[in-house]
Formats: structure tokens, sequence, C-alpha cells
């Protein structure tokens, strides 16, 4: 590890809105503030968002910038990725944003049934030869429903059609909700202000001229999520 990575880590032990529980204290456990991010951490009544994969928690800190009712949590497990966005959260003193470093696959350790209102999922990894570890799985859409809200929606930007093409067919196996759904976003979308927001990955990836695919769908079942036959 480089001595700047080094220092980060050492940081960002300091900062406010970092959270960086040690893998024994949420595995197989609650974290100390599940179903109460509201009341302990934010200090007020707002409706809570998640960005999973944050990265640098572009959508994170400029969500929370134009949106200052709502809060916002972004969530890697790379320390060195979320620093930059919680560094220039704290300077911009963006109350509304915070940072959680754990792995995605303990994620119902940090919430509560009914606690989120809704999850961002920017650009993960598509996960080609596991599609357990795809974030669009049924192991993580069957996660989220235990405190999604009802009618909360998630969100999935990426540029990998397979990824798109996995998670369209999961929704419909399923019978889930689709808002909408796009092959090709800047086709549809120009001037939205919360679909325009591009991260690191995004911007590089227009610059190679690739599509970008986005979903808005509900888990509004009340049945357990079934995964698919992959060549279904």
């Amino acid at each position: 590890m480089t001595k700047r990575k080094l220092e980060r880590f050492e940081e960002m032990k300091g900062f406010s809105n970092v959270l960086q529980p040690a893998f024994d204290e949420v595995c197989h456990k609650d974290f100390r503030l599940k179903g109460r991010w509201n009341r302990d951490f934010f200090g007020n009544n707002n409706p809570i968002i998640l960005e999973l994969g944050c990265g640098k928690g572009e959508y994170t800190i400029e969500l929370a910038k134009r949106f200052k009712d709502i809060n916002y949590i972004g969530i890697d497990i790379k320390g060195a990725r979320i620093w930059k966005g919680a560094k220039k959260a704290l300077t911009e003193t963006l109350n509304n944003a915070a940072f959680l470093r754990t792995r995605i696959e303990l994620i119902n350790s940090f919430f509560n049934t009914n606690e989120i209102d809704e999850i961002w999922i920017t650009f993960p990894d598509p996960q080609p030869k596991n599609k357990k570890k795809r974030l669009t799985s049924s192991r993580f859409l069957n996660s989220y429903k235990k405190f999604l809200k009802q009618n909360g929606f998630i969100h999935l930007k990426t540029d990998n059609e397979s990824l798109y093409n996995y998670t369209m067919k999961m929704l419909n196996h399923n019978k889930l909700e689709i808002d909408y759904f796009t092959e090709n976003l800047y086709d549809s979308f120009n001037e939205d202000e919360i679909l325009s927001v591009k991260t690191y990955y995004e911007t590089k990836y227009l610059e190679q001229d690739l599509r970008i695919y986005y979903l808005k769908f509900k888990l509004k079942n009340k049945s357990r999520i079934e995964e698919i036959i992959e060549n279904e």
C-alpha cells in the first residue's frame, strides 16, 4: 500500500461522515445504527437513499447538494475511493451525505425494515462469471427487500449490456414492476437533473462512445425473488 493511501486511511478515521465498522462488528450482528439512522446519525426524519458501490461518491455528493431535504449514504469497500467523496462532503458542509465502508454482502446488518427510500446502483462490477455477486441477483434483491420501502425505487446505471439484459430478465421472471428502462440513456434524458449526474467511470465510458443503460424498478412483490437460469 502506498504512503499516500496510508495517509488517507489514517485521515479518514477522523471523518465524522464516514463509518468503518470492523467485520466482526457486523457479521451476523446488527450495527449500532440499524433502524436509527434518522434519529442518531442525521438528526432528522428525511428520506434516506443509498448509493451501492459508490466509488468516489459522485451520486452521493451531487444529489446531496441538490436535495438538501434528503439524506444520502454511499457504500463501498474501497477506502481510497470513499476518502475522496467524504473529503468533498466535509469541505462543502454536506451534512446530508455520509459514507459507509463495508461489503454489500453485509448490508442487512445496517438497515431495518422500511428504513430506506431508494437505492442507486451505479456502474457495478458486472461479475460475468459469478452471477451470485451481481448486485441485481436474487441474493441481493432479496436483501434489499428487507429494508427498502414498498414503493421505493431501485435505479441501475451501467455500461454493460449483459448486466442490463440479465437484470431485465430477473425483473420479468419475477414479475417485478419496471418504471422505466432505456438502452441509451443520453438519447432519452439529456437534461434530467438526476440522471445527468455522471460518475468518474461513466464519463470515461461516454468518451469511448459506449452506451449507458438505465433501469428504474420496484421490488413490490411479497414472494421471494427467484434466480433465473442463465440461458433463459
